[in-house]
């Protein structure tokens, strides 16, 4: 692998009396891509993928929080969302 795998990012979010685990990585097979996992209370609610060019000399670490930054502000967006209803 001719780049540095990034460090993938891990929050937890306490909702009611359950967790809300937001988990993000950097898959390599069967291609490179950003994947990002939706647990509550352990059972897998949501997948959500951004397919990645590593030929491009990006900064992956840094797109990988970005976009986990990004998933992260989207649910906890919704989920206020749903308590202010």
């Amino acid at each position: 692998m001719p780049f540095k795998l990034p460090m993938g990012r891990v929050d937890l979010i306490d909702v009611g009396s359950r967790k809300l685990t937001i988990q993000t990585e950097f898959i390599t097979q069967p291609s490179c891509r950003i994947e990002t996992r939706v647990y509550l209370g352990g059972e897998l609610k949501k997948v959500s993928a951004l397919e990645v060019d590593t030929e491009e000399n990006q900064d992956l670490q840094q797109m990988l929080d970005e976009y986990h930054r990004a998933r992260v502000k989207e649910i906890t967006d919704g989920l206020r969302r749903k308590i202010r209803d």
